[in-house]
């Protein structure tokens, strides 16, 4: 109880810097007068962008968690069933053949991602073997086919517009999202959140072997794909909005876990919360740090490498 009540302290310093950090100076003072100005840029840049850093990063984190305890390994992370390389493609074309500034890069991006999970777990029922083995290589076959239709993309993209914005999105940033841009992605989120902590007791049974969460009554197969799916379809949300994000559905849950000591329904909880700091923290630096604005992932990879480096030299020593 004490380590969530600290992250949730963590976690409302960070939201209240997200909307008080940019390049237009806003205080409260101006805010409560009406003033013009800070009341727009508040309400049209700020707030948007922190409630995404906010519910995007919670549902990276939760994600992250389902992914590490359904594939029983701590590297497991949202890129493992070829989500984030099928919305990449479906932003690409999206980029390519409608605007970069048009809701349909969201869009294809989101279907993209989903595409994607679908052919993976669709390749894993045709397989004879029912493991989640099968899962990860039917990952890895549509990941190498989505970078494949990328590059594609990338050399019929003029290089002075089109490539430009397609090598931006795939780096990741909040700047781009506006008041209209997150009601669905938010409540996709929240939505597959949701059923993902009532089904936590399920989640939880298959981080023990097949056998095992057979006989607590967890039909395994169908339970995995279910919540595997679920997972998924919060990333594509996340990334159509904010680009790929990369490392906090790894770094998330397993530092949750290094807190509470074991899987339960607080690492679940603790994954998101996690994740929406490491977010908001992230897009903080990336707009104020340097005169122009940076993407978010840049900030996720620096504390994302060194975990990864961490972890090695653990398991090393073990």
């Amino acid at each position: 109880m004490a380590i969530l009540t600290l992250a949730m302290t963590f976690l409302v310093i960070a939201f209240v810097s997200a909307l008080t950090t940019g390049k237009y100076p806003i205080s409260l003072a101006d805010l409560c007068a009406g003033e013009p100005m800070a009341v727009r840029t508040f309400t049209i840049l700020r707030l948007p962008r922190a409630l995404m850093g906010l519910v995007g990063g919670f549902g990276l984190g939760v994600a992250g968690f389902v992914y590490q305890t359904v594939f029983r390994n701590p590297l497991a992370s949202p890129d493992i069933i070829g989500v984030s390389s099928g919305a990449s493609a479906g932003a690409a074309f999206a980029i390519l053949f409608t605007s970069a500034a048009s809701p349909s890069t969201t869009v294809f991006a989101f279907v993209g991602g989903l595409l994607a999970v679908c052919l993976s777990l669709g390749l894993t029922a045709l397989s004879p073997v029912k493991e989640h083995s099968s899962i990860v290589l039917a990952g890895i076959a549509v990941h190498s086919l989505a970078q494949t239709f990328l590059m594609v993309l990338k050399l019929m993209a003029d290089p002075e517009k089109q490539l430009a914005s397609i090598e931006y999105w795939i780096m990741g940033s909040l700047a781009g999202v506006t008041a209209s841009k997150i009601p669905f992605p938010v409540v996709i989120i929240l939505f597959s959140s949701a059923v993902i902590f009532l089904l936590h007791r399920h989640v939880l049974a298959l981080s023990v072997q097949e056998d095992e969460a057979r006989m607590l009554g967890v039909s395994v197969q169908k339970t995995r794909f279910f919540v595997l799916f679920l997972a998924t379809l919060t990333v594509a949300a996340a990334v159509s909005v904010t680009g790929l994000i990369s490392f906090i559905g790894l770094l998330a849950p397993h530092t949750a876990r290094l807190l509470t000591g074991h899987n339960r329904r607080s690492s679940c909880l603790l994954s998101g919360i996690i994740g929406s700091v490491l977010l908001l923290t992230a897009d903080v630096l990336a707009k104020s740090l340097t005169a122009v604005e940076l993407p978010v992932s840049i900030f996720t990879s620096l504390l994302g490498a060194p975990f990864l480096i961490y972890l090695i030299l653990s398991e090393r020593r073990s």
